[in-house]
């Protein structure tokens, strides 16, 4: 029986040896938990809520508080701290800067020219295309201008322009297409993405721009119902040939624009913002999800993913 206890009694001795020999255990990382607010661009809404989505999953107990109202309300709305996060689709002015603007691009999209599906010229639209430059004597010249003497014809029905009346990035990059800014647009002021897409869908002469998640379906993947994307005759030789015809589908355009096919502007790069580099640790740490896992669900979304480079650059800017 002393043999036995003793043994014992060694054993336990020798374990605690090897207990305080042994490394420490490291703690499990802390948990994030919070609200991140964040508000801005129509033409990222879409992304930033799938990726609130998906963040979620991974960290249950932070709340996201998203909104969209236009890119001019994303950056004001960070510069005041109104919120965390400002999403923009333009870039980021000098002005903008000094007043305290940080920002990093998580994407690329791009705006395009919308018409009704109805319009009496129809095919022979698709068939010819519109020239960069006719598109600024669609929004930029006082002088009204009909759908025939557009396609080079004569007479006919007039072109009924609408265009943003919210500041947004779409308006921005469209007008900077023509070397212009958003207030030399000319037409019928429409609030928002959607509300453009639907005005023009409602008037078979119509012609405005939306941003791609707005112009196509997210689910068939094709232009919005009623509506069609206007193809741009990129060489100006009078028709769209066959390497300028890409706007069939979402998909189409996101490859052509990944490829370079599409002119930038108005292929642009989406950015996040906030009044001084973020010191909120769920900000910084939702960023630099987005820059890296975040991007895996970029193309499901209908949006083009960054180079290599500008997420390196992103990140280290983070501070990674």
């Amino acid at each position: 029986m002393k043999k036995t206890l003793s043994v014992l009694i060694l054993l336990a001795l020798l374990g605690l040896v090897a207990a305080a020999t042994l490394p420490a255990q490291k703690e499990a990382a802390p948990k994030l938990k919070g609200t991140i607010t964040i508000s801005g661009a129509w033409a990222l809404y879409p992304m930033v809520v799938k990726w609130a989505e998906e963040f979620r999953k991974l960290n249950p107990d932070i709340r996201f508080d998203i909104s969209a109202g236009g890119a001019g309300k994303g950056i004001a709305d960070a510069l005041a701290e109104m919120v965390d996060i400002g999403m923009v689709s333009r870039e980021i002015n000098p002005a903008e800067v000094q007043k305290g603007a940080w920002f990093i691009p998580v994407t690329k999209d791009a705006v395009v020219p919308v018409i009704n599906k109805n319009n009496p010229l129809f095919a022979e639209i698709l068939k010819k295309g519109v020239k960069k430059s006719d598109f600024a004597r669609i929004w930029l010249s006082e002088e009204p201008l009909t759908w025939n003497e557009l396609l080079g014809g004569r007479s006919g029905a007039q072109v009924h322009v609408y265009t943003r009346s919210d500041s947004c990035g779409a308006a921005e990059t469209w007008a900077l297409f023509m070397g212009k800014k958003q207030e030399d647009l000319l037409g019928i002021g429409v609030f928002g993405d959607p509300g453009l897409n639907e005005a023009v869908r409602k008037d078979e002469l119509g012609i405005g721009f939306n941003n791609i998640n707005y112009a196509y379906d997210a689910t068939t993947l094709k232009p919005m119902a009623g509506t069609a994307i206007l193809p741009i005759d990129l060489n100006g030789n009078g028709k769209i040939d066959a390497d300028e015809g890409f706007y069939g589908d979402r998909d189409a355009i996101t490859k052509a624009i990944a490829d370079d096919k599409y002119p930038s502007p108005p292929a642009r790069d989406l950015y996040l913002v906030c009044k001084g580099q973020p010191k909120n640790r769920l900000v910084t740490a939702f960023m630099k999800w987005i820059l890296k896992d975040g991007q895996l669900f970029v193309p499901e979304a209908g949006y083009i993913g960054l180079a290599p480079a500008k997420i390196a650059q992103a990140l280290t800017k983070i501070g990674q």
